[in-house]
């Protein structure tokens, strides 16, 4: 669901497809965080170089895929790596034009079931949480997922076939606590949403230390370093945050979008309606919830 690194983390659950002799293909968001990219906010296909469009709402890079301003996108970079195409997708027209866009790229690619994974857990987060950071982009894709879901049911069949959310490495960000995301698991429980979970195998954890090497990335691979028994807290960001690395760390949460929307999911649930990048973000800001847009226009304005 996230922009940068967490198409690493993502490739982390491609090991239990692996697994299970399931073919899959990796994708991720069009939004570098601004280390990377300083222009704030995710890009749109208009600014998007390179790659061969799949939908309305993605492009399918086999690397040297960048923006206008020659930054490379990490999912270009993973492309590379994998020695196979990602699918990056463009959020900026609202959740409802990305689950088109959404629709259309599995069925293109001829994909049987979505997955829509978040790492670390902020996607469950209520608004009021200390150290949410980034809510903006998750909302908006599981609210896609959320719409997605629902034409599915109604279609009683569609070419996206199954739609499932995930959370990896819950607490891996430093945003959301392990407490406040069990919580959140909790909820899921309690809404007849939640799945099922999946262990980080060593495997699994060697693949995404692999592609941190390529795509940098902290959050994704604090979930390595949990699966692999470190047990403690540790800096990330430069020190702005700190990661509790518990057993929890370790594990991938699936969960039903549909039947958490009552309860569960109140920030995707939120933005659903929104017709644009801007109408979620002030959606959310309505809500009294600062977003990852905010953060980094402020930098661009520093």
């Amino acid at each position: 669901m996230g922009g940068g690194g967490d198409v690493v983390g993502a490739l982390g659950v491609s090991k239990l497809l692996d697994d299970l002799g399931t073919e899959w293909v990796l994708g991720g968001v069009a939004w570098e965080r601004s280390p990377i990219d300083p222009r704030p906010g995710p890009r749109s296909l208009e600014e998007i170089r390179g790659g061969n469009p799949c939908g309305s709402a993605a492009v399918l890079t086999e690397g040297g895929t960048t923006s206008l301003d020659g930054v490379e996108f990490s999912e270009s970079k993973m492309a590379t790596h994998l020695g196979r195409p990602v699918l990056l997708l463009d959020i900026t027209r609202g959740p409802a034009a990305l689950a088109t866009g959404l629709a259309e790229a599995a069925g293109e690619l001829g994909c049987d079931a979505v997955v829509l994974l978040d790492v670390g857990g902020d996607v469950l987060a209520h608004g009021h949480e200390q150290g949410l950071a980034s809510p903006l982009c998750d909302a908006i894709v599981l609210a896609a997922g959320l719409i997605l879901a629902r034409s599915q049911q109604r279609a009683e069949a569609d070419p996206a076939g199954d739609l499932i959310a995930a959370v990896y490495g819950p607490g891996c960000d430093g945003e959301l606590t392990p407490e406040e995301v069990l919580e959140r698991i909790t909820e899921l429980q309690s809404a007849d949403a939640l799945l099922g979970a999946w262990g980080l195998t060593p495997e699994a954890g060697n693949e995404v230390e692999a592609a941190a090497q390529v795509v940098p990335t902290e959050a994704s691979m604090m979930a390595v370093r949990c699966a692999r028994g470190e047990r403690g807290r540790v800096p990330i960001r430069g020190g702005r945050r700190s990661v509790e690395l518990t057993p929890l760390g370790a594990l991938t949460f699936f969960f039903d979008p549909v039947a958490a929307a009552n309860s569960a999911i109140p920030l995707a649930t939120a933005v659903s309606p929104a017709a644009s990048l801007e109408e979620a973000h002030e959606a959310l800001m309505g809500m009294g919830v600062r977003t990852e847009l905010d953060l980094e226009r402020a930098r661009a304005r520093e």
